[in-house]
């Protein structure tokens, strides 16, 4: 007999979701970790992502307005706040807020559109070099809470186990039974399906997960980027301590700048802003291969960025750290099943906002209960290559 009916590989924000999910409808599920739910070495450690509902796409602004009614049931359910509200800011000439603005108004999200002028007076912190997008309704998500929120409500329904420090080294066919899925000091564990949501160590996991040759050929090209955040305090001391301070959010995207920054929560003490070049990090092999490593020249360009365009934080990092970015060349996600193995990976540093929503799909093509965007499939991303390949 099968240990479980769905095991699930990796304990990050999307294969919590998915175990939540799965729990809640009844199936027994194990979840595998090769450390410790949301630990520092993957995607989902922390506590602030940014939660926003701004997208140039419809699908995926869509897809947040969903999320949010499954971040209301998880906060209800667990009696525990997840999201801190901040509001957000969109600016940039190649941020396009009026698109994003029409956006928003087709899927029905609150926002406004401010010149430069008007945004200055309402944010001094920041300097501002087009018309700004504000959305209220954004803010900051927790994200290591929310995977341990999520894991003790799949453990609390009675179906679902975590086992940490589990580090799989294959999944194997065992005929019409389903999957064995063995680790890497002999340990195995069998169940009906697998869910792969092993963020930056699929690229090396992929080969090992008996999927069929054709769908690992036509998996796209992922890359995994060591990104780098750092920490600069708010000049008004006010915010500092503050679990709601003054700063909202925000994503800044003009010509040979692509930044995103956020009140940076208890990471850091609540004591400034945390910010990052979008994919400013450098690639790596698979998760494998992290060192660490902050990067002089990145130190110093955010430094330079600070200075020009961010005039209410002290320019000086007091904290700096690294993460990762699982991406694939288009930045869609990849959501598809084959054969009883269920991918839910890559996110391409955006998806902790729609943790509960990733959950579902997962759930959905587990189950046989529904169906994902299409966008999400391989198919989808059939011959897209690494960003840079000719």
């Amino acid at each position: 007999m099968p240990t479980s009916d769905y095991i699930v590989i990796g304990a990050g924000i999307a294969g919590a979701s998915a175990a939540w999910r799965l729990a809640q409808r009844g199936a027994h599920v194990t979840v595998l970790e090769r450390t410790t739910p949301a630990n520092a070495a993957g995607s989902s450690h922390g506590s602030a992502r940014i939660f926003r509902y701004a997208y140039a796409q419809p699908l995926y602004a869509g897809l947040v307005v969903r999320a949010k009614t499954g971040w209301d049931e998880l906060e209800r359910l667990s009696g525990t706040p997840l999201i801190s509200p901040t509001g957000a800011v969109d600016f940039g000439a190649d941020r396009r807020p009026q698109d994003l603005a029409h956006v928003l108004d087709t899927v029905g999200v609150e926002h406004e559109l401010l010149d430069a002028g008007a945004a200055q007076e309402r944010w001094p912190q920041f300097n501002f070099d087009s018309d700004v997008l504000w959305q209220p309704g954004a803010g900051v998500l927790d994200a290591e809470t929310t995977v341990q929120t999520m894991l003790a409500l799949a453990q609390a329904t009675g179906f679902a186990e975590v086992r940490t420090n589990w580090n799989v080294a294959s999944v194997r066919r065992i005929g019409s039974a389903g999957f064995e899925v063995r680790s890497v000091t002999g340990e195995t564990v069998t169940g009906k399906k697998v869910i792969v949501a092993a963020g930056g160590w699929l690229p090396h996991l992929l080969r090992d997960l008996a999927l069929p040759e054709a769908f690992v050929r036509s998996f796209p090209a992922l890359e995994v980027r060591q990104e780098q955040a750092f920490h600069m305090p708010w000049r008004d001391t006010d915010d500092a301590g503050q679990p709601y301070p003054s700063w909202p959010t925000f994503i800044h995207n003009r010509a040979g700048v692509d930044v995103y920054g956020l009140p940076g929560g208890r990471d850091a003490g609540h004591r400034g802003q945390k910010f990052a070049r979008f994919n400013g990090g450098k690639v790596l092999p698979s998760a494998l291969d992290q060192d660490g490593e902050i990067l002089p020249e990145m130190r110093d360009w955010i430094i330079g960025y600070a200075r020009e365009f961010l005039p209410g934080l002290v320019p000086e990092p007091y904290a700096e750290t690294t993460c990762l970015f699982t991406n694939t060349p288009s930045e869609d996600f990849v959501i598809d099943e084959a054969d009883g193995v269920i991918v839910v990976s890559a996110c391409s540093g955006h998806g902790a906002k729609f943790a509960p929503v990733l959950g579902e799909l997962g759930a959905d093509l587990a189950t046989g209960a529904g169906a994902v965007p299409a966008e999400f499939r391989v198919a989808a991303h059939a011959g897209s290559r690494p960003r840079g390949s000719a």
